[in-house]
């Protein structure tokens, strides 16, 4: 590797603050506050399981919803990832996994394309109490990689094949994404893997 990818950036609003500090090339080290301790858990794992070296902190209008800050962050997120991986040159670019917690499997393919996309089947009914305090909506995942992918330019499939705790499927949603994107964004090559010759 000859130049660290990493990249920091900051997106301030009237609703949210947020600071990403990202390390594509990492330890799995993660600091992540957020005001939602679910949330910051489910982050955790992102960089854990991803490799990441990962900083968070976020503060936004929690007594309002916690959407905004959620979404924040993945836009931060994936905006440092996109700056962090440059133009891709030597990336294994696509990967899938299957990952189980418990009675929880998730399944995730994903491909640096540079064309943002999500198709996330992870149901859950309207009623389903929040996870935490204060609560974190187990549908703001969702929001979350819809707007990870917005900014980092990745085309991000998600299904759950089990599950039926709440808790489970969403950590095995962070823990598979984490995971599968270890390993797409690993070096196994020297050009840009995509005809176009660009990603």
């Amino acid at each position: 590797m000859t130049s660290e990818r990493r990249a920091s950036v900051r997106r301030a609003t009237k609703e949210t603050s947020v600071d990403v500090e990202l390390v594509v090339d990492g330890k799995g080290l993660v600091q992540v506050t957020t005001g939602l301790p679910f949330f910051d858990h489910m982050l955790e794992q992102l960089g854990r399981h991803g490799g990441l070296d990962l900083s968070v902190t976020a503060k936004g209008d929690l007594s309002v919803d916690a959407h905004h800050t959620v979404e924040d962050v993945g836009l931060v997120l994936g905006q440092c990832l996109a700056e962090a991986l440059g133009d891709k040159a030597g990336v294994r670019r696509f990967a899938s996994t299957l990952i189980p917690l418990d009675e929880a499997l998730i399944e995730v393919a994903l491909d640096l394309s540079g064309r943002p996309y999500l198709a996330y089947d992870v149901p859950f009914a309207p009623d389903t109490p929040g996870l935490g305090s204060p609560p974190f909506d187990p549908q703001l995942a969702e929001e979350f990689w819809r707007a990870f992918v917005t900014t980092s330019g990745v085309t991000l499939h998600v299904v759950r094949r089990e599950g039926k705790n709440t808790h489970h499927v969403v950590e095995a949603t962070f823990k598979a994404v984490a995971r599968a994107l270890r390993d797409a964004v690993r070096v196994e090559g020297v050009g840009v893997p995509s005809t176009k010759g660009t990603l």
